[in-house]
């Protein structure tokens, strides 16, 4: 048995993070059975520790960095952290299921993880008031504690407000339109391969369900699902089957 571990929210059930979307997607496309373990913030590093998970990064100043999503496979006895490595092992442990990185993609499927995460920079932090608005209190005073430590200076006031808000949004807008010509390059069908899904497909639609889940905190939400002649909306229709939590 596969325990997939995802954030902790005051939204019982709901997976609000875009990363740990990716992960799920993945095991439900796979049709693997797995079981959810909710953590708060706090709670990351000890449990990494506790199984053997490496590190999921590092921080600026090199000391280890541990975030979600990570799962811990029983069969194996093996943790794995960082959607797409997770990716690559559930291909590798489990070849009969559905392929998440197509043969001689992988490459290219970390590329476009690259290039989607490039395209809106700084405006992601568009997605953190509503965040902060559905972490438990402990939770939200972990991550402006622990990110005011590692970027040097108070988090919340990195976060855009007023004009420079309504410039973000336009960023974000012009990076959903990049990826848009993405897609329309892809023959037909709603993925980025056309008919054929793959996990890049999730990367996209791991943002789609983080704003969807947070769309109460983020009024412009409705309109960007419209955007791009409803493309968003259509992908996150497409993927739908494979969005539940267990």
């Amino acid at each position: 048995m596969i325990t997939l571990y995802d954030f902790a929210s005051t939204l019982p059930g709901v997976t609000f993070n875009p990363n740990t979307w990716k992960t799920r997607y993945s095991l439900n496309y796979k049709q693997i059975p797995y079981k959810t373990e909710w953590l708060e913030y706090s709670e990351i590093e000890s449990v990494y520790k506790k199984l053997g998970i490496a590190p999921s990064a590092k921080k600026p100043d090199g000391s280890d960095f541990y975030t979600l999503p990570a799962i811990y496979d029983t069969s194996t006895n093996t943790g794995v952290s960082e959607s797409l490595a997770i990716a690559a092992y559930l291909d590798k442990t489990y070849p009969d299921k559905p392929t998440l990185l197509p043969a001689g993609t992988e490459a290219l499927q970390a590329a476009f993880v690259d290039a989607f995460l490039s395209k809106f920079g700084t405006s992601l932090r568009l997605f953190v008031p509503a965040m902060l608005e559905i972490l438990p209190p402990s939770s939200v005073d972990f991550v402006i504690s622990s990110r005011t430590a590692m970027i040097g200076k108070p988090f919340l006031d990195t976060l855009p407000v007023g004009a420079e808000r309504d410039a973000e949004w336009k960023n974000f807008e012009a990076g959903l339109s990049a990826v848009d010509g993405w897609y329309q390059k892809n023959g037909g069908g709603p993925f980025i391969m056309g008919d054929t899904l793959s996990f890049a497909d999730f990367v996209v639609g791991g943002f789609l369900g983080c704003g969807n889940a947070m769309a109460k905190h983020i009024p412009e939400w409705k309109d960007v699902l419209e955007r791009n002649d409803g493309r968003w909306k259509k992908l996150g229709e497409a993927l739908e089957k494979y969005s539940h939590v267990v």
